[in-house]
């Protein structure tokens, strides 16, 4: 279910799930750099052939990501130079319904226990890109139901998105 207007943050969000979810479920986080196509075409008109059309971002995974940090905490160390037009992040989560997080203890390691073992637990990807710009979207998929339509938009995961955002501050 898509909420709000096609845009060229929203296609790259969609090429970015598309490129990971070949890869298939139980993935690490994974970052993008966004580039405007037409400028990567200014600096390296040989790659015309293999890329799209200059009105969209390119796509260019990052390599070395910090597997002794979460995401969460590494987003905020990251500042992208100005060649870099936007940024998208992969992670999957496990979600439970709003009802039951008012039962989740504190302690973050149980939290996770108790999310992993919840009866009413959803696997999702979440793939969320944003640009300098300050346009955002985010896209979830479930796991359980790879034919579900997936869930879009610009307010989806405020959270991560303000992290996203933050990279370029």
């Amino acid at each position: 279910m898509l909420t709000g207007e096609d845009s060229a943050i929203r296609q790259a969000a969609l090429e970015v799930r598309r490129h990971v979810s070949g890869a298939g479920w139980d993935q690490p986080p994974r970052l993008f750099a966004l580039v405007l196509t037409s400028a990567l075409l200014k600096a390296q008109p040989e790659l015309a052939s293999q890329l799209g059309s200059a009105d969209v971002y390119t796509a260019i995974e990052q390599e070395g990501l910090p597997r002794d940090q979460a995401i969460e905490e590494f987003l905020p160390e990251l500042e992208w130079p100005d060649s870099v037009d936007g940024c998208a992040v992969v992670i999957e989560r496990v979600m439970l319904p709003p009802e039951a997080e008012a039962d989740l203890p504190d302690d973050p390691a149980e939290m996770i226990k108790v999310a992993a073992e919840h009866a009413d637990r959803r696997e999702v990807r979440i793939v969320t890109a944003v640009a300098r710009d300050g346009s955002t979207h985010t896209v979830v998929e479930g796991r359980a139901d790879m034919n579900a339509p997936l869930s879009e938009g610009p307010e989806l995961v405020p959270g991560l998105v303000q992290l996203l955002l933050g990279t370029f501050a």
